[in-house]
């Protein structure tokens, strides 16, 4: 089999980043939605996992079409997981705790602070992910790779729309961490919306005692003018 170009080294170099970021993404994801409370995040984090698998399929496709090797990722094993994590974890999140390491195996102080430190967790490797999939388009640009160019540029837009989601969460988390641990007493009075304004007042319907307007009087001279034109000469 002959040696790749140059070129498509170089695609498959960064293709084989991006091949392992998509794996590892898979099973981070898997053990944040073991640890969720919260049905809407659960529901999108689903989504985004069953995208970051397609993704992992296409990359390895792409890199096996320019001739490179898939590159893959080992997981840890269960002798990196603290104690302290197996003892707070039984059933399928721990088994899927144990494959992604200690990180998210324990973290914060309740439920609220998890979502939100998770959040903040997938926030990062969207970021990565994009950052990656830039170059990655980048490059197919430069080399001509129109086949890599479309690919890259798909993924980086749904990549792109899961880091917005992911932004918007980290303000309602971390304010539900607030309202969690942190008593009334201590936080600002929330803020109610601005009343409507008014209606105006409506417009007061004419008197009907009112006088209708007087007609115009014409002058005198103006009258004349009008009968004289009217006369017919002898």
């Amino acid at each position: 089999m002959a040696e790749p170009s140059a070129a498509a080294a170089k695609l498959v170099q960064y293709l084989n980043e991006a091949y392992g970021l998509e794996q590892k993404l898979e099973t981070s994801l898997q053990a944040h939605i073991a640890m969720t409370a919260d049905a809407p995040y659960r529901k999108r984090l689903k989504e985004h996992l069953t995208e970051t698998k397609r993704h992992s399929r296409e990359v390895k496709k792409r890199i096996k079409a320019l001739g490179g090797v898939p590159a893959t990722i080992d997981p840890p094993g269960p002798d990196v997981v603290s104690d302290a994590a197996q003892a707070v974890l039984g059933g399928a999140q721990k088994v899927i705790a144990l494959a992604q390491g200690p990180i998210h195996a324990i973290r914060g102080t309740g439920q609220e602070e998890k979502h939100l430190k998770n959040v903040k967790t997938e926030y990062a490797s969207e970021s990565e992910e994009i950052a990656t999939y830039t170059g990655i388009h980048a490059l197919a640009e430069a080399l001509g790779d129109k086949d890599t160019q479309r690919l890259a540029r798909a993924i980086l837009r749904e990549e792109e729309r899961m880091r917005s989601y992911l932004e918007k969460q980290i303000p309602r988390f971390t304010k539900a961490v607030a309202k969690a641990e942190i008593p009334a007493s201590q936080r600002a009075k929330a803020t109610k919306p601005a009343s409507r304004a008014s209606k105006p007042a409506s417009r007061t319907s004419k008197s009907r005692t009112s006088k209708p307007a007087s007609r115009t009087r014409r002058s005198p001279a103006v009258a004349g003018a009008g009968a004289g034109a009217k006369r017919r000469p002898r």
